[in-house]
């Protein structure tokens, strides 16, 4: 499946498969000293209880995180500590466990009922988010078992696109960087026990993007004459140094898979189990349901789903297959209408040209039917997804953080270059002339980049800083149908059938995460499901079973978030009636940031439109 391709910081505007919305200093333990000051005392407590000292409380818990966490700081656009790479040892990690419990301690003094019903929700992920740091380094223990959590190349590639500062300023900052690279990857080889083999490999395939970011910086450090004689011979001595300190970590890697080879046992299952898997769906989604009702909440919607699927098929049967019996069982009848109509696709190498055009058609498409408000000084860029980032997923968007909005972003496509032409024949029959359309209202507009761009506007830095993947997930989703319920497609019966095979994906998916760490389905089974039983290409069900060996929970996100948000929608046509408008839907739902679906449905619950 073409998805959201994660980067490396685990945050709502830069997204990774690995684990949603928890930074990667955090998995890795990239960490420095607590803040002194910390520490609340009574006074700070009492004073917290007001809203404008939870104001105050919120915006120091904020600062503080990005001195100990530089990297989650360039993330968000916050460059002022990017000179400095955190040693992911043992002492940072007690360090930010200390940073958490300090934190925890603050908040947990807050009064609640003091504040307003957006302060209360902001309260709420700010503990949530402690919550989930405590368990990443006490429970799950990432860092530990999946060396892809390791990478020194997000930062250094933000730092040398993103003009926060005069470029000599940044290569300056870089040499600084680079100087704690090899220390870096000693912390990573003894951070590590017991990898699994799935995380393990997928390292491996993207240290070359590790080497090509640092090539990159090498190229730019040589041509730039602001620097002097000493920083050149200081740059190439660093990237020397670093580039051998990324070649050791590999040949530590192959070293670890050679031991896994050698003892049955040493490799860590990719399974989490139901112990692990539910405190973590119930941290990252924030749903009223937990893991378990939402996988009888999805077996249900693909029964929904696949009763419309039959009905179309059945309609369009005549026009695409001609005279011939339709099969009375509904799966092969789904499956081959859809195998008919996935014939017609772009050429292989229109694949990359024919997603920039749409983009395009969409943006004036939505803007003719005033779906949503668009920003045009915020143009989408698309690009091939960077080396670095591959081998999770297909296709995603990165934007920029709060603190800079202006800053481009990116719609990362990763190229069919690598395939055979067996497998990208297979690729394109997935993304076909539909379902390619349907990919580029998920990922862009008025899906992720849409959203994304509407909650670097929300009021609460809280909840566009540690906001929810569900809700993120769920929106584009969302946005999928809304633009088929106002015409894009002009109702054709084929669209919606596509689209009933797109939305029955984020429903397997669910069925699927579940199903494969706490129920322990083999691949073969995963590989039915999502062939026979989901209409999914041998090639995307093969991209996708590897998608769920290298992460867990995230792809429950999509139909947990879209569940909930079309529940919302419901209950707010019931409370207005015939006032209720797509666009004021859709922009007062996103403009509260990436908060969970169930704070935003409290918030626009207690709201009344605005008279015109």
């Amino acid at each position: 499946m073409l998805t959201v391709t994660m980067s490396p910081v685990l945050t709502p505007w830069r997204r990774r498969a690995h684990a949603p919305l928890v930074t990667t200093a955090l998995a890795a333990g990239l960490l420095l000293a607590p803040v002194p000051g910390v520490a609340a005392t009574a006074a700070a407590h009492q004073a917290a209880s007001t809203p404008r000292d939870f104001a105050s409380t919120s915006h120091a818990f904020i600062e503080a995180l990005w001195r100990i966490d530089p990297d989650g700081a360039i993330y968000a656009g916050r460059y002022e500590g990017s000179g400095r790479l955190p040693v992911p040892d043992a002492a940072a990690r007690a360090a930010r466990l200390a940073f958490v419990t300090q934190w925890q301690q603050r908040l947990d003094a807050v009064s609640a009922q003091s504040l307003g019903v957006h302060q209360r929700t902001d309260l709420v992920q700010l503990r949530n988010k402690l919550d989930q740091d405590r368990f990443e380094l006490e429970v799950l223990r990432q860092y530990s078992w999946d060396p892809s959590s390791y990478s020194v190349a997000g930062p250094i590639d933000l730092m040398l696109q993103t003009r926060f500062a005069p470029e000599p300023r940044r290569l300056r900052l870089l040499l600084q960087r680079i100087q704690g690279i090899p220390a870096y990857y000693q912390a990573a080889q003894q951070a590590i026990e017991r990898p699994t083999r799935e995380h393990t490999q997928l390292a491996i395939e993207q240290a070359p993007g590790n080497l090509s970011v640092l090539d990159e910086l090498g190229r730019a450090a040589r041509a730039s004459k602001a620097l002097g004689a000493a920083e050149h011979r200081q740059f190439e001595a660093r990237l020397a140094d670093a580039k051998a300190a990324v070649a050791g970590y590999v040949e530590f890697l192959r070293a670890q898979l050679r031991r896994m080879d050698a003892e049955p046992g040493y490799a860590r299952p990719f399974r989490l189990g139901a112990d692990l898997y539910e405190p973590k769906f119930r941290l990252e989604i924030q749903s009223e349901r937990s893991a378990a009702q939402t996988y009888e909440a999805a077996l249900q919607a693909r029964e929904q789903l696949l009763a419309q699927m039959t009905e179309l098929a059945r309609s369009l049967w005549p026009q695409w297959m001609g005279a011939a019996s339709p099969p009375t069982d509904r799966l092969p009848l789904i499956g081959q209408v859809i195998e008919r109509l996935s014939h017609r696709h772009v050429a292989r190498a229109e694949f990359y040209p024919e997603i920039r055009r749409q983009i395009a058609t969409l943006q004036a498409w939505v803007r003719q039917k005033d779906l949503i408000s668009q920003d045009p000084r915020k143009p989408l860029v698309v690009r091939e997804t960077p080396v670095y980032q591959r081998g999770v997923a297909g296709a995603g968007i990165d934007a920029p953080g709060p603190y800079r909005p202006q800053d481009r972003t990116y719609y990362n496509v990763t190229p069919l270059d690598d395939l055979s032409d067996e497998q990208a024949e297979s690729t394109l029959r997935e993304y076909n002339h539909w379902i390619l359309q349907i990919l580029n209202i998920h990922e862009a507009v008025p899906g992720h980049y849409t959203q994304l761009v509407h909650a670097n506007r929300s009021r609460s830095l809280v909840k566009t800083l540690f906001g929810n993947g569900a809700m993120v997930e769920g929106w584009a989703v969302f946005s999928e149908r809304m633009m088929l319920e106002n015409g894009w497609g002009d109702q054709a019966p084929e669209m919606w059938l596509m689209w009933c095979k797109w939305n029955l994906r984020s429903v397997t998916n669910a069925i699927l995460d579940y199903s494969v760490h706490v129920q322990g389905m083999t691949e073969a089974e995963g590989v039915d499901l999502l062939t026979r039983q989901a209409f999914q290409t041998r090639q995307e069900a093969r991209e996708k079973w590897r998608r769920v060996t290298l992460t867990s929970v995230q792809l429950t996100s999509y139909f947990s978030g879209y569940n909930d948000i079309m529940a919302l929608r419901a209950a707010r046509q019931a409370q207005l009636g015939e006032r209720f408008r797509v666009k004021d839907f859709n922009e007062q739902f996103l403009s509260y940031g990436n908060a969970p679906v169930s704070a935003i449905r409290a918030l626009m619950l207690d709201t009344q439109p605005q008279p015109k």
